[in-house]
């Protein structure tokens, strides 16, 4: 899939998804290409339908791209709840697992989620998977003692990179951590792995959202498609 065409399909998968954030609401705004479509609509629609709506923000870019737009946003610790999030993935598949951390806000995309009443994913149909794998797993780590958090996945046959910037300097997270990218190919047990990489003593958290999505949005060349978890839906 060309970018122009991968634009295309994403921006109309925004625009649809824009349309379930309704007035009074408590947002979730994810991170990513797709959500920053999505965030440039609910600008338009807090200018010229007069949206109100309270935004939840998953990075500090989000953040200042939503207020530069005038919609209001605070910190989550001011709400009691979200009632709505709605983010992108970078790779989903037929049992709602998802793989998320491609731009690198993993930890705060999934706070917001674990306190939101329902999630939405917003995708191009490029990211519908069969297995999830193929893209790298992020893994938040903190800075102290990763040399032996990466040393540990190496043992484990995870080809750990340590992610850099594009100067080529070590990536750092609005919380001022550090992610390892795993090249895992294929993932077969999502729920072993998600267990073990939470219980390494270093990792604050990792890219794997199972089962916490309730609807997938996904822009196709045939119009945005919507898909229902059957569990959460």
């Amino acid at each position: 899939m060309n970018e122009e065409l991968q634009n295309k399909l994403k921006k109309a998968a925004a625009v649809r998804v824009a349309d379930y954030v309704k007035d009074g609401m408590i947002v979730g705004l994810g991170s990513g290409s797709t959500v920053r479509m999505l965030v440039d609509e609910l600008g338009r629609r807090v200018q010229e339908e007069g949206l109100q709506f309270t935004a939840v923000a998953t990075s500090i870019l989000t953040a200042t791209q939503a207020k530069k737009l005038g919609i209001k946003v605070v910190d989550l610790d001011s709400v009691d709840s979200i009632d709505l999030t709605i983010d992108g993935a970078d790779q989903v598949d037929s049992n709602f697992n998802g793989i998320k951390g491609g731009g690198g806000n993993l930890l705060w995309e999934k706070i917001v989620a674990i306190n939101s009443k329902k999630i939405v994913w917003v995708v191009d149909e490029s990211k519908i998977v069969d297995t999830i794998g193929a893209f790298p797993l992020a893994v938040d780590v903190i800075p102290f003692g990763s040399q032996h958090v990466l040393a540990k996945f190496n043992q484990a046959g995870f080809e750990p990179v340590i992610r850099k910037d594009q100067a080529g300097h070590v990536f750092k997270t609005d919380s001022n951590n550090i992610i390892l990218d795993l090249h895992l190919h294929k993932i077969t047990q999502p729920v072993e792995l998600a267990d073990e990489l939470i219980k390494t003593v270093g990792v604050v958290e990792h890219g794997l959202f199972l089962n916490m999505v309730s609807e997938v949005v996904v822009g196709k060349e045939s119009g945005p498609e919507v898909l229902v978890n059957p569990n959460l839906g």
